[in-house]
């Protein structure tokens, strides 16, 4: 539990502009179904408790900073803003953190790459994050690393809510609204007007009472177990380096209507033309070249600059100005040798599960049964089915499954397929007799 007092929203008859109370609250009892309500109307959330800090971006501020969140207590509330759409990398471009005693910070990781100071003076408390494998990678580069954690999206989900982003989960457990309109904002855009600070700070003001209160839905569910190992599990992801993807080109969208090997070697030669500019620029590789534009390319195969400029997504004078690296792009990928061209991928596991009625139809019935199970046992225990078993899990287990098929042998399957135990414990009986032969 956090020590600082939290938030409580007013009445209707209370009510004044926009104060806020913050005594300890009564917070409102969540039903049974995850459909939660505050039992009336909520009360927009526009400023942090003690107003919304500057930015901080020198040495002597950060250490200033790291001794008062080494004095405060309780949880730390993070959060981290990046530029998904505008830059090539995701980095952060803000870190936002809470603790009570501390007040709120927001640190500009741009002058001050390394937070490893900070992580050292709050390693041993439990971070609070929101949807936090978005934001473990690029905490990570800055040297920030939790031990333990609470993870307020999915113990939304793991306690049945429907709702699950931030919002929603702020109005429906403690009666706040937040703003949600800069989420998609250019955040590496320097300098960051004070509306968009503002945001950034209401991320992490509410996050602590927000975990209360999902921990204790979660205790009167007798889920908190579950819980633990699900965040256990993610710290320890984050702890991996990230997993590069092979022929990542493949995941251009709309790449299935790209029909042949020289076509396709066409949409990964410009591919990587655009990768190349994008990462030289620090740019998202949509907004040097669309998707769309390098499948229009493939398809037609234009041999010079007034055809490939009729194209969809040629006409923006950014992209008219590189077309003789696109023209040289599909030129490489005209001159590649039948050898060199790209083949169908070596697919690791299972086939889509499509194939299988025809390919191996036991494993289909297998497969079939086994779904059966999930989709009935996250019904029984109101949690979405994805997160009592990954439907990866469940393919690789019904593709191919022990040679034995005993509760023991299925169980030690899953926890090679990383199931957590409390995921065993309550598919194993049921799921064990799904994979037997009928």
């Amino acid at each position: 539990m956090t020590d600082e007092p939290p938030l409580r929203r007013r009445t209707a008859a209370s009510r004044t502009g926009n104060d806020i109370e913050t005594p300890p609250s009564a917070r409102p009892e969540p039903s049974d179904a995850g459909t939660e309500s505050t039992g009336g109307e909520s009360v927009p959330l526009t400023a942090p408790r003690e107003g919304t800090p500057e930015p901080v971006t020198v040495p002597e501020q950060l250490a200033e900073v790291v001794a008062r969140f080494a004095a405060g207590s309780g949880p730390v509330a993070l959060d981290a803003e990046r530029a998904s759409g505008y830059r090539y990398s995701q980095r952060a471009y803000l870190v936002q953190l809470r603790r009570s005693g501390a007040g709120t910070a927001l640190i500009d990781p741009l002058p001050l790459p390394d937070l490893s100071a900070l992580d050292a003076v709050i390693a041993d408390t439990e971070w609070v994050l929101h949807a936090a494998n978005q934001d473990l990678p690029c905490l990570a580069e800055l040297g920030l690393r939790p031990r333990r954690l609470f993870d307020t999206e999915l113990a939304a989900r793991l306690a049945g809510f429907e709702r699950v982003g931030l919002a929603a989960l702020t109005e429906q457990l403690l009666g706040y609204s937040l703003e949600k309109h800069h989420s998609a904002a250019d955040w590496s855009s320097r300098p960051l007007p004070e509306s968009w600070l503002t945001y950034a700070a209401l991320d992490v003001e509410l996050l602590t009472d927000l975990r209360d209160a999902l921990d204790a839905e979660l205790t009167r569910q007798g889920k908190s177990q579950w819980a633990e190992e699900e965040f256990a599990a993610l710290v320890q992801a984050g702890t991996r380096p990230p997993r590069v993807r092979a022929e990542p080109w493949r995941r251009t969208s709309g790449i299935h209507r790209v029909r042949g090997a020289r076509a396709q070697a066409r949409v990964r030669s410009l591919w990587y033309a655009r990768d190349q500019i994008a990462a030289r620029r620090d740019s998202a590789p949509g907004r040097v070249l669309p998707d769309s534009a390098i499948v229009a390319a493939a398809e037609l195969d234009p041999k010079d600059e007034k055809t490939l400029l009729t194209l969809p997504g040629f006409g923006g004078r950014s992209v008219r100005r590189l077309a003789r690296t696109w023209l040289a792009a599909l030129d490489d990928a005209r001159q590649l040798p039948d050898e060199d061209l790209p083949v169908a991928p070596t697919v690791e596991g299972p086939p889509p599960p499509h194939r299988w009625a025809e390919r191996d139809p036991a494993a289909a019935a297998r497969l079939a049964r086994s779904r059966e199970v999930v989709l009935r046992l996250a019904g029984e225990h109101n949690l979405p089915p994805e997160n009592l078993i990954s439907p990866d899990t469940v393919r690789r287990l019904a593709w191919q499954p022990p040679e034995e098929i005993t509760e023991a042998t299925v169980a030690d399957a899953l926890r090679a397929l990383h199931a957590r135990e409390w995921q065993i414990t309550l598919l194993l009986p049921a799921l064990t007799e799904a994979l037997l032969p009928t």
